[in-house]
């Protein structure tokens, strides 16, 4: 029996499959080693998606050969995106590395890395359109929250994107299949789910029926024992229906947080991006759902420097998030990818593309302040996720905040709190963005 490391990037989608992959080699009998010195071989889960994703990668792969060439690992096993979309250039140009699967063979880890230990190279690439196939995981997220993925693969196309190229077409995984793994999940302690996949609006249009199923799946989550919140990811606008707005705002265990990336609001870049609807649209939506959900955060996504992309419509999407003041968004600079229709479209430079995501950060920095400011003197529920030694503060996130790519709240307390428990902050103050607050009561 061997060691193996792991070394996760890119999405939170990513992450689950590595997790998958973690608890295939545990359950063949070798040991996951929580650093990856040491190990027999490491297999290192990539991101392709963008060029900053790429190269972070490589960056791993190349640190990880320094260690190889030092002595301190065996095998290098590359994994993901990255070796999907460049079948024959990692090997070629990067020798260190022993083997790659592509990420319709993730599944196949175990006979990958036995074959390494035997000095065999690794080479293999399977269906990407294949069914979803179930098996456990090992959790690398704390222990009270975990991703989700209720489905693979996506069917929109967006002329920019590369991940149907990497990932093959939509495949929601069976109901039951979820349901099963979330009651394993909240039996091992996990409070918080959230649900992901590259688009989870459309769980279950794959299906003979062709019937949207995201509310019922909501709605059997719910009911599961030992969740307390379920936040949902990756939605699309367009997908957005009333049935799953009314589960949204019916049932208490699903948080009033909605992420749903709209890349961008001018009518002439989404018709160029082949995506649906235009800035009028997705205003009547967003009215649509702070109406019927109130106290709903908006999280979303946008691409500066796309193709189609002049000063005016740059203007036009600043004026829209002025105007639509959502409470989180993610500013990117286009990255033309080699294979998709988008790369051979004339866009803005680079350099323009990069200026103006960091005007949109600004922008958006300021409104995020007044949201802040909105929520000083409210008694929230927050979830506890750690102590922080260098600030010796416990902290935690209120229903606003998804782990990783949203704030904290801090808090203060007399009392000792327990990873994992929620508590009632009132809130009273604002450091370096972060609310803070007083813990006033201990949920559960």
């Amino acid at each position: 029996m061997a060691n193996i490391g792991f070394i996760s990037l890119g999405c939170a989608k990513n992450q689950v499959d590595c997790e998958r992959m973690m608890y295939r080699v545990q359950e063949a009998g070798h040991t996951v080693k929580a650093d990856i010195a040491g190990s027999d071989v490491v297999v290192i889960n990539t991101c392709g998606f963008i060029d900053s994703a790429k190269a972070e990668a490589i960056d791993f792969i190349l640190n990880t050969a320094a260690m190889k060439a030092d002595g301190l690992v065996g095998k290098i096993l590359v994994t993901g995106c990255l070796s999907q979309r460049y079948q024959d250039e990692i090997l070629e140009q990067m020798p260190e590395v022993d083997g790659i699967l592509g990420t319709g063979s993730y599944t196949e880890i175990v006979p990958a890395i036995e074959a390494l230990l035997e000095d065999q190279t690794v080479m293999q690439f399977g269906s990407i359109d294949a069914p979803e196939v179930e098996t456990g995981r090992v959790l690398t997220t704390p222990e009270h929250y975990a991703y989700i993925k209720i489905a693979e693969g996506c069917d929109n196309r967006c002329s920019y994107c590369i991940i149907p190229f990497l990932r093959g077409k939509y495949r929601s995984r069976q109901m039951d299949d979820i349901l099963y793994e979330a009651r394993l999940l909240a039996a091992s302690g996990v409070k918080e789910l959230l649900v992901v996949a590259q688009d989870t609006s459309r769980y279950g249009t794959d299906f003979p029926e062709h019937k949207r199923l995201l509310p019922e799946l909501l709605r059997q989550l719910c009911k599961v024992d030992g969740i307390h919140w379920i936040r949902l990811h990756y939605a699309y606008p367009d997908e957005i229906d009333d049935e799953l707005i009314d589960v949204m705002a019916s049932e208490p265990k699903i948080v009033k947080y909605l992420d749903l990336p709209i890349q961008h609001c001018n009518s002439k870049i989404l018709q160029l991006m082949n995506r649906r609807g235009d800035g009028d649209f997705l205003r009547q939506l967003f009215a649509k759902l702070r109406e019927r959900i109130p106290g709903l955060i908006l999280r979303t996504s946008v691409i500066t420097g796309l193709p189609g992309e002049g000063e005016a419509e740059f203007e036009e999407l600043c004026a829209f998030l002025k105007e639509q003041r959502l409470e989180r968004v993610g500013a990117f600079a286009f990255s033309p990818e080699e294979g998709t229709p988008a790369f051979d479209m004339e866009h803005p430079p680079l350099s323009v593309a990069q200026e103006r995501a960091e005007i949109v950060s600004e922008l958006q920095s300021r409104i995020m302040d007044e949201y802040a400011q909105s929520m000083l003197g409210q008694t929230v529920e927050v979830l506890v996720d750690g102590y922080d030694e260098e600030y010796e503060q416990y902290f935690g996130r209120m229903y606003a905040d998804s782990p990783e790519i949203d704030g904290r709240v801090w808090l203060a307390s007399d009392d000792d709190l327990s990873e994992g428990t929620f508590v009632m902050v009132q809130l009273d103050g604002i450091i370096d963005g972060d609310l803070s607050g007083y813990v006033v009561e201990v949920a559960q």
